[in-house]
């Protein structure tokens, strides 16, 4: 992959390349980005230029005393050139030998002890198909279930092992960690290699939350902070790599807030017709009555995790588009003509006031979907709520 296939964050990609140009380059990063910001992709990009700069000349002591470099080469190559180093195509397919990784694995069976090497074809596998997948996404993809992830102790001798060994080909041995998040007190195996690595050796640490990380292990590395895509990068890459039409991709961009990985969630069900289960939805709640509500609930519970949580995302879409036309008018925010008034309608039984409560509700009911809540109960206790903060002016607390 090269930096320039990755989605935006042309600062951060500046950035990351001076540092190499310079010499500036730390032996431990941290590339912190929340879900869908493409901190593994831009991780993966970077560790591959790195990998595949060509060794300095080496350097020998001539007839007479001198020293001298056997021949002349370039102490870094641009990202535009990298594609033609031979390193690179084997680092591409993640198959270059001073190239390593450590990710969240399961046990293959009962009594196992697993390490990432036993799921390297799956993990290149993955990568090729999900660079903005998240560790679920994983997970799943290697058929963990229910199963919890983890990297464990045996991971960290194993990475030990590997980075004590002299590099086969290239200037550096990187080692690219995926979700340190995952890494118990076993992590702290690993705190002296972090703090005092062999010489040209680069740990590349990929998270979405430092809080969960050991606080000693994160003290270790420097800190490249990944932000969320710019609507209008989300928006050209889905009609670029996925043919979107420009209005679906306009649409999806303005709802994903900035998460790739939810956009192309997004461009799935992109003919899903939302705004009608959300009209439905609300004439249940304040004119249908327990009967209509319940067969709300009952349809809502059949989406699907995924097709739920979308569905709540636009319903918060439509009504930030409200507050804005209430704040801005109507005529100064560029949407869609049908989400245009439906919004309307939204500012004529709700104030913006009530509105951010509903949007603070439906952010909360996303949250316990992500963590398997029982769908049937969450849309019924969600469709009280907001008939009580719409019907009675009431912010119903949780």
């Amino acid at each position: 992959m090269l930096l320039k296939d990755v989605i935006g964050q042309q600062e951060v990609k500046q950035h990351l390349v001076e540092m190499v140009q310079q010499n500036r380059l730390s032996h431990a990063l941290l590339f912190l980005g929340k879900e869908g910001s493409g901190a593994l992709p831009l991780a993966l990009a970077f560790a591959q230029y790195v990998v595949s700069q060509p060794q300095a000349a080496p350097v020998v002591e001539d007839l007479f005393g001198g020293f001298t470099a056997l021949e002349v080469t370039p102490s870094f190559i641009s990202p535009d050139e990298i594609q033609s180093q031979p390193a690179f195509q084997r680092a591409e397919q993640l198959i270059h030998p001073d190239l390593h990784f450590s990710y969240p694995v399961i046990p293959k069976k009962s009594g196992d002890k697993p390490v990432s090497a036993d799921y390297i074809n799956e993990w290149r596998e993955f990568i090729k198909l999900y660079p903005y997948g998240n560790v679920y996404d994983w997970l799943q993809f290697i058929g963990a279930e229910n199963k919890q992830g983890n990297i464990t102790a045996d991971e960290c001798n194993d990475i030990i092992r590997k980075l004590n060994l002299k590099s086969f080909e290239s200037e550096y041995k990187v080692l690219m960690l995926w979700m340190p998040e995952y890494l118990g007190k076993e992590g702290n195996k690993l705190l002296k290699l972090i703090e005092e690595p062999p010489a040209n050796t680069l740990f590349i640490l990929v998270a979405e939350n430092d809080e969960q990380i050991l606080p000693t292990i994160l003290s270790r590395c420097q800190l490249v902070k990944i932000p969320m895509p710019e609507a209008t990068d989300i928006e050209a890459a889905l009609i670029t790599r996925s043919n979107a039409s420009p209005e679906t991709a306009r649409q999806i961009a303005a709802i994903c807030e900035g998460n790739y990985r939810e956009a192309l969630q997004l461009l799935q069900h992109s003919e899903e017709d939302w705004q009608s289960l959300l009209r439905e939805w609300l004439n249940a709640t304040l004119k249908g009555g327990p009967v209509a509500q319940i067969k709300f609930t009952e349809e809502a519970s059949k989406l699907g995790r995924e097709k739920q949580k979308q569905f709540l995302r636009y319903f918060n879409h439509l009504l930030e588009q409200s507050i804005r036309i209430k704040v801005m008018g109507a005529e100064n925010i560029t949407v869609a003509d049908n989400e245009r008034d439906f919004a309307q309608r939204l500012n004529k039984i709700a104030s913006v006031s009530q509105q951010q409560a509903i949007i603070d509700e439906l952010d909360k009911a996303s949250y316990y979907i992500e963590r398997n809540a029982n769908s049937k109960m969450l849309f019924q206790a969600l469709t009280i709520k907001l008939f009580h903060i719409i019907q009675n002016k009431t912010i119903v607390s949780a």
